[in-house]
């Protein structure tokens, strides 16, 4: 049964208002309605089933690689970390999740956004949403809120499938840091961890992006191609050096810092300019995410 169908007929509040304050309990109702909603959707499953898959493919191909006792990367090509995924199976996570961070990950994210708000425009479910005690900032809020959920889930998907696949595939032990000190294993997978909670909010700016872009639009598709096209252009303007006095304010420009958390002591420069970055698009383009969303005539 549709959204349209279970709400029944009613009339969206007025423009730019945001209806009557409604029971914390039920915002959390709406909050875990929008999480069932978008993690039962065959969409979603299919993108977090292809971010599993990466990691299986690397570690994979890194062990057929290393078969007859060659060194991974020993060309010094591929991602940060592949040359030490054949001595320790946990450095296959930091490898799938340098991997997945530039292109998979943030389409996931741009897909997710994207269609938040012109989705449910497209099927005309979005003008029973904002009934009362909905509203339009309540509603903009747990969009995005469940945006970043997917952000962390994925991420989480992704370093999961990595850490069990370099499990079976390849010892497990104490690491070798970047800065060639060694930490135990514990120790190791407390950074993985960290690392994957960075690596999610590295995708804050991409899904406020894609929520602004939502707005503009009644077509899901078209938000979605939309946000994607964004997410390529502004990496390839990431990468030209031409261009490198605008490069420190794209957002993935310090998606990749990440890697200083396995040195010792930490790096902090770069994670916190990236984290600096992420809040500050955040805020920009939620903004104006809010300012378009409240003055939309909302027909469908």
């Amino acid at each position: 049964m549709s959204r349209a169908e279970t709400a029944g007929p009613a009339e969206p509040p007025a423009r730019g208002t945001d209806g009557p304050h409604p029971n914390p309990l039920w915002t959390l109702g709406l909050f875990r309605d929008e999480l069932r909603t978008t993690f039962r959707r065959r969409r979603t499953l299919a993108l977090l089933g292809v971010l599993a898959a990466v990691p299986v493919l690397v570690g994979v191909a890194v062990r057929i690689e290393t078969r007859g006792g060659a060194s991974a990367g020993g060309g010094g090509g591929g991602p940060a970390f592949i040359a030490q995924i054949t001595n320790n199976g946990l450095f296959l996570v930091f490898t799938a999740l340098a991997a997945t961070l530039p292109f998979f990950l943030p389409l996931a994210v741009g897909v997710i956004a994207g269609d938040s708000i012109a989705g449910e425009a497209g099927a005309g479910t979005l003008r029973y949403l904002l009934v009362a005690p909905a509203g339009r900032t309540r509603l903009l809020l747990t969009k995005y809120a469940t945006t970043l959920v997917f952000c962390l889930v994925a991420t989480l998907v992704v370093a999961v499938s990595a850490l069990a696949v370099g499990a079976l595939l390849f010892p497990l032990g104490d690491l070798t840091t970047i800065s060639g000190t060694q930490i135990s294993f514990g120790q190791g997978l407390g950074r993985a961890l960290l690392i994957a909670v960075v690596v999610a909010a590295s995708l804050t700016g991409i899904a406020a992006l894609g929520l602004f872009v939502s707005t503009l639009t009644g077509s899901g598709i078209s938000a979605m191609a939309t946000t994607v096209g964004l997410l390529i252009t502004v990496q390839i303007v990431d990468q030209i050096p031409q261009l490198h006095t605008v490069q420190p304010y794209l957002f993935p420009h310090y998606w990749l810092s990440f890697a200083d958390l396995m040195r010792e002591p930490v790096y902090w420069d770069g994670l916190v300019k990236n984290l600096e970055l992420q809040a500050l698009y955040a805020a920009v383009f939620g903004s104006a995410a809010w300012a378009r969303f409240t003055a939309k005539d909302v027909t469908a």
